[in-house]
């Protein structure tokens, strides 16, 4: 039987982080790090990217980055692709990037919103929402198991959310679907995968006040709302600056 230091022992681990540059991204980084897991962290945002990796690699961290986009499905492979020459091989793939949807179609104080009804939602905004939390997770997950199958080995962890199961009215719609499809997706990769020793979980988070949605639960009024909601009163934050298509 293992003991829990060999369970939990990630040194020299690699792992390859989507949405790492703030947020819950980053503290996944950061937990790594100090524990002497070998990363790859990749975020749409090139100076969030740098300021954290040069940060982990004060810290003493082996730290590959790279720029990328999730929608860019060719640039993503290549990405893990890159991973794999530059260490030599792939752990762990933590599918963490996400965005918001905007405002719902009711306010926190209860107004009703009518530019968040369904009929106001456009086509362009449903689909970079579906396209980063669903399309991406689907892009992230098949890059990583095309380098984890011939290995028979290895571990991917998608942040969904309480959204996937729990709808809220005042977060926007498309968020719940693409939530919800990334959750089921979850399952059936892990029922695929459990074949080749690849393991496939998700984590829900609650509110948190990172940078997603544009960083309103950072607002104070906001975040006190918020937090009457949740029965331990506490929002959690955890972030740098505000950029888009982070977590």
């Amino acid at each position: 039987m293992m003991k829990a230091d060999e369970l939990f022992d990630v040194r020299n681990n690699i792992v390859a982080i989507t949405g790492a540059a703030s947020g819950i991204g980053l503290a996944i980084a950061e937990i790594l790090a100090a524990n002497r897991a070998r990363l790859a962290l990749f975020d749409i945002d090139q100076a969030a990217l740098a300021i954290a990796s040069n940060a982990l690699a004060k810290t003493g961290a082996e730290v590959f980055a790279k720029a990328i986009d999730l929608r860019d499905r060719l640039a993503l492979r290549d990405a893990f692709d890159t991973v794999v020459d530059h260490y030599g091989g792939l752990d762990t793939v933590f599918a963490n990037a996400g965005i918001g949807a905007g405002p719902g179609f009711v306010g926190l104080d209860g107004t009703r919103y009518p530019s968040g009804a369904l009929e106001m939602i456009s086509d362009n905004h449903w689909d970079d929402v579906i396209a980063v939390n669903l399309s991406g997770v689907f892009a992230t997950i098949q890059a990583a198991a095309r380098h984890m199958k011939p290995r028979r080995m290895g571990r991917i962890i998608v942040t969904t959310s309480i959204a996937s199961s729990r709808n809220q009215s005042w977060i926007g719609t498309p968020y719940m679907p693409a939530k919800a499809g990334a959750a089921h997706l979850v399952r059936q990769a892990a029922l695929e995968l459990a074949e080749f020793n690849i393991t496939v979980n998700a984590i829900a988070p609650g509110a948190f006040a990172t940078n997603i949605g544009g960083g309103r639960l950072k607002i104070a009024e906001v975040a006190a709302t918020v937090s009457r909601g949740i029965p331990l009163g506490i929002l959690r934050s955890y972030g740098c600056s505000l950029v888009r298509h982070v977590r």
